[in-house]
């Protein structure tokens, strides 16, 4: 079964409500984690670690100028990230025991896209057909997704998407059953590299000399009342009237580093942490403990884009999370 960190083609369970079948499916994802969690406790195993970096284009910048101002659909010329982090763990045989990516895309291919019986599906999408690639590739091992700067980031082809006509309109359409076809390829296109870049790695680092440390802290910045967007405009008050603290968690395992925090990062900020890092192997991590919506960069305020009247957080909140984190792993390497 692939592990994977959030899919947006499924409930999300911290919005659920009362219903029993809401909570029927909060409870079994709680027993599943809990499942894997003692299952992984129990199996625990000297390890060495490898890093590598592949590259493949199935993520797009989603943000697009209409008519009514920016909104949603596939902004080719936005900048986007194609590079995808590889981690590789080796038992002290060098058998692989774990291959990890670290990809910046929502795993939304099936997204909001109704079959014609008008069912909804509820998929593992992007992240799930990667893994179930990867895991097929390696018996032995585990695979496992972990979500990058993905806030300003879709995959490249949705079922049910926005398309800019001529006139910068902006209709939907869906192509219902057909988008499982676009979800698989895109899903083995991903894994296909992972594979790839796992296939290059010497995983060297390991043993009782290897830095493994977690580090944590938080940051404040300032907050705004999230405005839940359903159209683009070309007005929006951005006023800040909150303060918030934003916790931030760095894991460095031998020469590589994970950094995580809750709100979806964009790919500027996630770019800019990456090339002041002090690593050779930097991993950003989005939706970490629950997510908490996106967190825009300076662009997508000046834009007014669905990122940043969709957050709560205030403009320049990006640029001080990843100033802190900056400081965090200078202070971590040295």
């Amino acid at each position: 079964m692939g592990r994977f960190l959030h899919t947006f083609s499924a409930p999300h369970v911290q919005a659920v409500g009362s219903s029993t079948g809401a909570a029927q499916y909060v409870e079994q994802i709680k027993r599943a984690a809990s499942t894997a969690v003692g299952a992984a406790v129990k199996g625990l195993r000297a390890v060495r670690v490898g890093y590598g970096t592949g590259k493949c284009d199935v993520n797009v910048n989603r943000d697009v100028l209409t008519a009514d101002g920016w909104w949603l659909g596939t902004g080719e010329a936005g900048p986007s990230d194609k590079s995808g982090g590889v981690t590789r763990f080796d038992d002290l045989d060098g058998n692989p025991i774990a291959v990890l990516m670290n990809y910046s895309v929502q795993s939304s291919v099936m997204m909001e896209s109704v079959m014609a019986n008008g069912d909804l599906p509820v998929t593992a999408d992007l992240a799930g057909a990667a893994v179930q690639h990867i895991e097929k590739q390696y018996d032995a091992a585990v695979g496992f997704f972990l979500v990058g700067s993905c806030g300003d980031q879709s995959p490249a082809f949705r079922s049910k998407r926005y398309t800019i006509d001529k006139g910068k309109d902006w209709p939907q359409v869906d192509a219902q059953e057909a988008g499982w076809l676009l979800l698989a390829v895109q899903g083995e296109r991903l894994g296909t590299e992972v594979v790839r870049v796992s296939e290059t790695i010497k995983a060297t680092s390991g043993g009782a000399r290897s830095p493994l440390r977690l580090v944590t802290d938080s940051v404040t910045v300032n907050t705004m009342t999230p405005g839940h967007p359903t159209r683009p405009t070309t007005t929006y008050d951005f006023t800040p009237n909150g303060t918030a603290d934003v916790p931030i968690w760095v894991l460095r395992v031998g020469d590589g580093v994970f950094v995580g925090v809750a709100p979806e990062l964009s790919t500027d900020t996630a770019l800019s942490i990456k090339k002041h890092s002090p690593f050779p192997h930097t991993a950003v991590l989005s939706m970490i403990e629950g997510g908490s919506k996106n967190m825009a960069e300076a662009r997508s305020y000046a834009r007014i884009t669905y990122e940043a009247m969709d957050s709560s957080y205030a403009q320049g909140s990006a640029e001080t999370v990843a100033a802190k984190i900056g400081d965090m792993l200078d202070a971590l390497r040295g």
